[in-house]
């Protein structure tokens, strides 16, 4: 059964063991060998899970006799035979883990400054990995780097569900693959952070289950009946938001873990959240599951719904909830207190039998004093009837606005009825919310105009493109955008929240991406250091998957014809989103590919088929990613890449490495120790086939994906298109006299041979 458990074992596990709990960097640990903490609760070694014969690093139980395993480092990577090693890298302070041909398989990245450290590893008792330098002291809790903040599918007490604002850090669980497959599978168990932050869980990125805000007490979607076993936490303030989950009886040991399992072979899988203890024999055993029922998931029973357990079969109750929050303070028998105001569709409303949490409606004390029940009743009835006449008129209001919006217009291609549900924001809002469009606010300045930062009123932050009056961009493509991005829902597409029009401002407002662009890091010789491999890979393969959206699983066809590293942003974990959709075109049916008067596109992205003869398709958007991709390599721009010893871009270059058997050439030099060397070349080998001259040649965004992540063996690619700046400007482009930009802004270039 699929399982987010907290395991409870209720028994005290006293022995000691004479292992020792601590390695230093003269020492390392290698295949067969372990760490066991002090108490002799927990053990790191090797191991191979199930029927696997791979080797992965991990910690688990000591004492219990089916090995229960904790926590995994390596869990994409494992070794294929007994040649692991650990050890502690003395030049960055970082713990590594290494094969007999020294290849890093999995390592530790310290945030924190590791010169003049004397730096040591120590497996504490609860079950935590910690970094930390020896002068410091074995009582010192300023860890260089812990476990606890990278679960892989356990949360043990102490640990935290939630995020550090400071660095980005969230600390989520990810469900291994199966048993005998500890790499992360698309199941996960993290906090949200919103106005009312809670737990939930996703499946295939989609929200399967979520906890309910705090109360004070616990999670409100929780039931009381877990509080007898479990101790739950909830912390928040500007540096932190995080859930903690501990046991009522502190000698006991217990854990939460996220597991996946099938209830019928290759067809049925069942994702639930389980508290588990064991009995004397130190077996676990199931305490509670969630979801317990059909109505903990995630919009069972729709909008303003309320879902009864009790009703066979369930049926969702239709109401109008006019607003919640308790007149008196929202008691518990435990002591909580809480409430909660919401806007948009109230979902999750759920009716527990037994359950003491009531829906109140404000009414003011004073409006109701000295008189009799039946005119309370009246306020009530009233209030509900102008909230009832309020939504209708802010839906006229609305659809007014946008039909004002449409018909503005005129002389558009493909005039149709379009259904955006998307926000319109009126102009004041915005321009508050970026301080009059201050330059302290400004991000950046994009091919059609400033974006900036902005905070609405409820504190929510945003990201504003103010479209230039002197852009290129006009009406058609503003529909275009609004109407593209509206309905493209993606993990690696950014999220377009509204629109704005008054008179001649035009604006587009985005979910906001603290980490900004990813140009901002390759290209800056400081910033770059931040992203070692194992964080580039991840963003070549979110890339990737987002273009596949685009080209294959979304509703339309769609090629963004601008796809460049200054168009994909990053949230605070580094998860890539492409954006830009201002020059995307979008196809029905089989249509692959079109003809244009018009290129648009970035210097240095575009493939030779569209820059010389305006043909756009799918595979120009493929010469695209195989063009980021090298960059992403080698941390060097496609335009204005110069070699001292000859004329070649770095297009030119790759191929000219890869002709020699020198590939790895390529890599960027502050990869360091992170660096896997064949997923490297595997990358440098797919980027190669993305940008080969003839369209055909190119593999599709769903082979590129297929290729990224598995070790099958690859065609051998044939000879780029632009070798040279020579090749993509005297010999190819008729654009001589067309005005370029030295920033990499897109461009637009017109009549083409």
């Amino acid at each position: 059964m699929n399982n987010l458990c907290f395991i409870l074992l209720c028994i005290c596990l006293s022995k000691t063991s004479s292992a020792a709990d601590t390695l230093f960097s003269s020492q390392n640990i290698t295949d067969g060998k372990s760490l066991v903490s002090p108490g002799g609760l927990f053990e790191l070694g090797f191991f191979s899970p199930g029927i696997s014969q791979s080797r992965y690093l991990g910690i688990w139980y000591k004492n219990i006799p089916v090995q229960t395993v904790v926590w995994v480092a390596n869990r994409g990577t494992p070794i294929n035979d007994s040649s692991g090693h650990l050890l502690i890298n003395t030049t960055t302070g970082s713990l590594v883990l290494l094969n007999k041909n020294k290849t890093v398989f999995w390592s530790s990245n310290s945030t924190k400054q590791t010169q003049n450290i004397s730096p040591v590893v120590q497996l504490l008792d609860d079950g935590n990995l910690i970094l930390r330098d020896e002068k410091e002291g074995a009582n010192s809790e300023n860890y260089l780097w812990q476990s606890f903040d990278y679960p892989s599918d356990t949360l043990l007490p102490g640990m935290k569900l939630g995020w550090d604002l400071r660095t980005g850090l969230d600390r989520r669980l990810t469900a291994w693959k199966s048993p005998d497959d500890p790499s992360p599978a698309d199941f996960t168990w993290e906090m949200l952070l919103h106005n009312y932050p809670e737990p939930a869980m996703f499946v295939g990125g989609k929200e399967y289950l979520r906890s309910g805000p705090w109360n004070g007490v616990l999670f409100s979607g929780k039931p009381p009946g877990a509080l007898v076993a479990l101790n739950f936490s909830y912390f928040a303030d500007e540096h932190e938001v995080y859930a903690t989950v501990g046991m009522m009886n502190k000698s006991a040991l217990g854990r939460m873990m996220l597991n996946i399992s099938k209830t019928d072979p290759g067809t049925v899988h069942y994702y639930r959240q389980s508290w588990i203890w064991s009995n004397e024999d130190r077996n676990w055993t199931l305490y509670a599951g969630y979801p317990r029922d059909p109505c903990a998931s995630y919009a069972k029973c729709g909008a303003n719904g309320n879902c009864i357990l009790t009703a066979t079969p369930m049926w969702p109750n239709a109401c109008l909830i006019v607003l919640v929050q308790p007149i008196q303070p929202w008691m518990s028998e435990q002591g909580g207190s809480g409430c909660a105001i919401w806007f948009g569709d109230l979902l999750d409303t759920i009716q527990i039998p037994g359950g003491d949490q009531d829906i109140y409606i404000k009414v003011s004390n004073a409006e109701l004093a000295g008189k009799d029940e039946k005119w309370k009743i009246g306020v009530i009835v009233a209030s509900a009837i102008a909230v009832i006449l309020a939504m209708f008129l802010f839906g006229y209001l609305r659809l007014r606005r946008w039909k004002n919006f449409k018909g503005t217009q005129t002389n558009i291609e493909e005039q149709k009825e379009e259904d955006l549900e998307l926000p319109l924001f009126d102009f004041p809002t915005i321009e508050s919310a970026t301080n009059k469009f201050s330059i302290n606010n400004k991000l950046g300045e994009g091919g059609f105009g400033p974006v900036y930062k902005g905070t609405l009123m409820d504190g929510k932050e945003i990201a504003v493109k103010r479209l230039s009056r002197s852009s290129g961009q006009g009406m058609t493509e503003f529909r275009n955008e609004v109407i593209l991005i509206a309905k493209l829902q993606h993990r690696n597409l950014v999220k377009l929240l509204g629109c704005c029009i008054q008179g001649e401002e035009k604006l587009l407002i985005y979910e906001y991406m603290p980490n900004k662009s990813l140009d901002s890091f390759i290209f800056d010789e400081m910033r770059k250091k931040l992203l070692d491999w194992p964080k580039r890979f991840h963003i070549i393969c979110g890339i990737a998957r987002g273009l596949l959206y685009l080209h294959q699983d979304s509703r339309l066809r769609i090629i963004h014809r601008d796809l460049k590293a200054s168009n994909v942003l990053l949230d605070r974990e580094m998860n890539p989103k492409i954006s830009d959709f201002g020059l995307a075109r979008t196809f029905g049916g089989d249509q692959t590919e079109g003809n244009t008067n018009r290129v648009v596109g970035t210097y240095g992205y575009m493939a030779p088929e569209y820059a010389t003869e305006g043909q756009f398709s799918v595979k120009s958007d493929v010469f695209s990613f195989g063009i980021l991709l090298l960059e992403i390599i080698s941390g060097k721009k496609s335009k204005g890449f110069y070699h001292l010893n000859h004329n070649l871009n770095l297009i030119g270059n790759a191929w000219t490495l890869w002709n020699r058997g020198r590939p790895l050439e390529l890599i960027d030099e502050g990869f360091g120790d992170s660096c896997n060397l064949s997923e490297v070349l595997r990358c440098i080998h797919v980027s190669l086939l993305c940008v080969q001259q003839q369209p055909e040649d190119r593999p599709t965004m769903s082979s590129v994906v297929q290729m990224l992540c598995s070790q099958s063996t690859l065609p051998q690619p044939k000879e780029p298109g632009f070798l040279s700046e020579k090749d993509l400007v005297e010999g190819e482009l008729p654009f001589l006299n067309n005005e370029t930009s030295s920033n990499g802004l897109t461009i637009t270039l017109l009549q083409p041979r």
